[in-house]
């Protein structure tokens, strides 16, 4: 791979609980500038002083996008990543939603723009989502996420579209290694 041929965006998709963001705190931890796209919408649900849940952050997801186009978030994203690919080599985005948003980003970041998939057997994704500290989500909670990530967020075309897989279904350590060896073979560099 050419210098000019190397990405300068990897943007890490996939469902609720595959492991997006473990890669992305891995990497931001190895020096990489990280992006979390869900950040927008937990921000939002601040300034507006709710309680921060999983229906809050539906109601904001939504409304932006219903106001603002199905890519509203990337759009939003678009100055915070621009700066940093001005000071970075390369950065990481966590958690890019829907197919428009994918579209925007490959338009506005061109070819430099790798996404990677984190895939997940569902009952792993859902233990993981019941059992963490942050936003823990129930069984049903989960599965209403997946429907509504999937149905309303275009969310399958962004994970359909990546240019390469990890999966996510044995030790975290197993899922970093493959990650790592990934972006050395990508040339990625913070």
């Amino acid at each position: 791979m050419t210098t000019t041929d190397q990405p300068r965006a990897l943007a890490l998709v996939g469902m609720p609980g595959s492991g997006k963001t473990l890669c992305a705190k891995h990497l931001e931890a190895r020096g990489f500038y990280q992006f979390r796209f869900g950040q927008i919408v937990v921000d939002e649900v601040a300034r507006r002083g709710w309680p921060l849940n999983p229906e809050n952050e539906r109601i904001v997801r939504e409304e932006f996008r219903a106001h603002e186009g199905m890519d509203a978030i990337a759009k939003r994203a678009l100055p915070h990543l621009r700066a940093a690919l001005d000071t970075r080599p390369s950065i990481i985005i966590d958690g890019l939603y829907s197919f428009s948003e994918y579209k925007l980003l490959h338009s506005e970041l061109g070819a430099s723009m790798v996404v990677v998939a984190v895939i997940s057997a569902r009952h792993l994704r859902y233990h993981r989502l019941a059992t963490r500290l942050e936003r823990p989500l129930t069984s049903a909670e989960a599965e209403a996420r997946d429907y509504q990530e999937i149905e309303k967020i275009e969310k399958g075309g962004s994970i359909a579209i990546a240019d390469y897989t990890l999966l996510n279904d044995g030790p975290a350590a197993d899922l970093l290694a493959a990650l790592d060896g990934l972006v050395n073979r990508l040339g990625l560099r913070p």
